[in-house]
């Protein structure tokens, strides 16, 4: 027996904003990111909804890319202070994910961050709020998935907090949040949902629902992504691409992920590359690598028209180049010497990662490291 795990609630496109209305409770605590929520009216909207729904709110804001878990705690002071029965994470990602964690930490102020990285070992939440996520990228899912990406910045290490505790009650998904995004997010976090789409598709875990988000969600974004990042006012597209995001959310919530995640977490917490930007350098190659024992790119490469896993790590490199992102990590200006001086590192720690634990291909500490060192290069990986 299988459980399809997914948001409690699902309000989708343009305008289900308003949503926020029909909200029942106390008071809500709205986490959210730097300016751009405040800066696209976004905010002071959803404080109005909530407001005429008869909640009191209290607004947690300046959370950081790649949220801390220092911001975590801080952040569920500051709850305990308020007792809010509602917890909303508005904007990116990392808003989301910080306000999970938040959340955590609201209703057990003594739990340990170090245990919690541990999967599914988070214990039972709503006891004092529930959850509401409103994404304004289109990528990480994070608004139907048990997943919360947290930087130890001491260690220099992400942790994705594995556990279906941190699903949302309530995901609002709505384009015209998303309407101001700069292209350069538009793009890396399009090809996360790419990433997440291709990791689903092919994990270790058989799920028909997953499956079939993933696919719709791969077709999706092909269609789509380029004209989201060339015409950002093109509210169809946004609203599609925030629609692909979730397909493939719920479809790795089921199915998880594999070890271009678990590749992309290292370089992220050590050299601040954004997650979607590195995903898109590690996924061709990871294809390659997985096609040694995976049957099942050639499905995907069906989707776009394509034929084999080739075709289809080479339609994502086109469409990498098409929406303007980098194809090597050393295009972000790391120097070969610091790379190497961590490549031991992070490559033990990408083994560990969670998301290793359900690649298609059981790897060990060599691959991982031939895939970092092709893909720090740009150069086609054939191991």
């Amino acid at each position: 027996m299988s459980k399809l795990f997914i948001a409690g609630e699902v309000f989708h496109g343009a305008g289900s904003l308003e949503e926020l209305k029909n909200i029942k409770g106390k008071k809500a605590f709205i986490v959210t990111g730097g300016n751009s929520m405040r800066k696209s009216g976004t905010l002071d909207r959803s404080i109005a909804f909530l407001h005429e729904a008869g909640l009191e709110t209290f607004v947690f804001d300046g959370v950081e890319e790649d949220p801390s878990s220092a911001t975590s705690f801080r952040g569920a002071d500051a709850m305990r202070a308020f007792e809010p029965d509602w917890i909303v994470g508005l904007g990116g990602c990392s808003a989301i994910d910080a306000a999970k964690m938040m959340w955590v930490f609201y209703e057990y102020p003594d739990a340990d961050f170090d245990a919690l990285v541990k999967p599914f070992t988070v214990p039972r939440l709503r006891n004092k709020a529930k959850f509401i996520a409103i994404p304004s990228t289109s990528g990480t899912g994070t608004e139907t998935t048990g997943l919360a990406v947290i930087t130890d910045r001491e260690k220099g290490v992400k942790y994705p907090i594995v556990s279906y505790e941190l699903t949302p009650d309530i995901a609002i998904v709505d384009g015209e949040v998303c309407a101001s995004m700069p292209a350069h997010i538009t793009a890396n976090t399009g090809l996360d949902a790419l990433t997440h789409c291709v990791e689903a598709y092919v994990s270790n875990i058989d799920d028909n629902y997953a499956d079939v988000l993933a696919k719709g969600g791969l077709e999706i974004v092909f269609n789509n992504l380029k004209e989201a990042v060339n015409n950002p006012t093109n509210i169809r597209a946004r609203q599609n691409m925030h629609d692909a995001s979730f397909m493939a959310g719920l479809a790795f919530n089921n199915a998880w992920l594999g070890i271009v995640h678990s590749l992309s977490h290292q370089v992220g917490a050590l050299y601040g590359i954004p997650h979607g930007a590195a995903n898109a350098i590690f996924l061709p190659n990871v294809i390659r690598y997985n096609a040694k024992v995976s049957t099942r790119f050639p499905d995907l490469a069906k989707v776009i028209g394509k034929e084999t896993a080739e075709e289809l790590a080479q339609a994502i490199e086109t469409l990498r180049k098409e929406v303007n992102n980098i194809a090597s990590i050393k295009e972000f200006g790391i120097s070969k010497a610091d790379w190497e001086k961590n490549i031991d590192y992070i490559t033990n720690n990408a083994l560990l990662d969670p998301c290793t634990g359900f690649n298609p291909r059981v790897p060990v500490l060599q691959d991982l490291k031939d895939i970092y060192n092709a893909c720090y290069e740009g150069v086609v990986f054939n191991g």
